[in-house]
């Protein structure tokens, strides 16, 4: 698995009850409905392109891939937001995907 972005470990150490707090919000959201764990990681996925979150898309891909994604589900759910949010925005996206993908 690859190693979680330095900022990441500096957030749990610095605010740690902030961040468990988060992790935990998270958790109950996706234990709320029927989505798989997965899907819900590929909607994010989409989420964190459209709003051009680098660090997010790095973490759903790493999430949806632990889940089970393959990396044409993965591309294949950024692709689709071309129309959508934009052929910059979606390249950038895969980009930041393929740094993850292919460690």
């Amino acid at each position: 698995m690859t190693p979680l972005p330095r900022n990441y470990d500096w957030l749990v150490t610095k605010f740690k009850k902030f961040m468990q707090n988060h992790q935990e919000l998270g958790k109950t959201l996706r234990e709320a409905g029927p989505i798989k764990e997965k899907d819900a990681n590929l909607i994010q996925l989409g989420a964190a392109a459209a709003i051009k979150a680098e660090g997010a898309v790095h973490s759903h891909v790493r999430r949806a891939l632990a889940a089970g994604a393959t990396p044409e589900e993965i591309y294949h759910a950024i692709i689709l937001l071309t129309s959508t949010i934009g052929f910059p925005a979606v390249a950038a996206a895969l980009s930041w995907a393929r740094e993850i993908v292919e460690k």
